[in-house]
């Protein structure tokens, strides 16, 4: 578990939308409407969400799908992105719950060299809990547990791989970049940096 460095002092900064973050989108409120129902739990809604992100959105490369998504609404609309982009939805319908809601981000291996895989961190019971919405497949495993990080990778340091510490109310300008770059997510070059 990493300590995580919040780039904005106040929470509220985790609750905002923005233009990647669109929680505003009519089809993202609708969407949040039919998962959230009357849960009034904080921690039962927050597993709602996280189970509808990580198992009904596909992670665009394990189901072999080229479309390119960056923003909430586009996610859900195509119902497919990267880790990254399924982030951003995860951040859209937290945030809708009243769910101060951070993006963060781990090196990790990936073939030859490390590429940036993106979490989300939630603030619940007093303090700020990473989640992994990437999706399940043989060999990676993520689950909702908010006493103990189960998320997809473990890291291997002699490899290079880490937690970084940042805790982002809005994507790293990489991300963004690098999902804009392209249609297709074949022509997509994983980013390895922040900035």
């Amino acid at each position: 578990m990493v300590n995580l460095l919040a780039q904005c002092g106040d929470l509220e900064a985790y609750l905002g939308g923005s233009a990647v973050i669109d929680l505003d989108h009519a089809e993202v409120r609708s969407a949040h409407a039919a998962i959230v129902r009357d849960i009034r739990d904080p921690v039962a809604l927050a597993r709602s969400i996280y189970l509808f992100v990580r198992d009904e959105i596909r992670h665009s490369l394990d189901a072999g799908d080229t479309t390119v998504t960056l923003i909430a609404s586009e996610v859900l609309r195509h119902r497919t992105g990267l880790c990254y982009a399924k982030s951003h939805l995860a951040a859209a319908l937290y945030r809708l719950s009243g769910i101060p809601t951070g993006l963060c981000y781990q090196l990790v291996r990936s073939e030859s060299r490390l590429v940036l895989h993106g979490l989300v961190a939630v603030h619940l019971d007093g303090g700020w809990h990473r989640l992994d919405v990437r999706g399940n497949k043989p060999g990676v495993n993520a689950e909702f547990d908010l006493r103990q990080e189960e998320l997809a990778f473990h890291l291997d340091a002699s490899l290079g791989e880490t937690d970084l510490p940042d805790l982002f109310s809005k994507p790293a300008p990489a991300i963004i970049q690098v999902l804009r770059s392209s249609d297709d997510i074949q022509q997509i070059e994983l980013p390895c940096r922040l900035g």
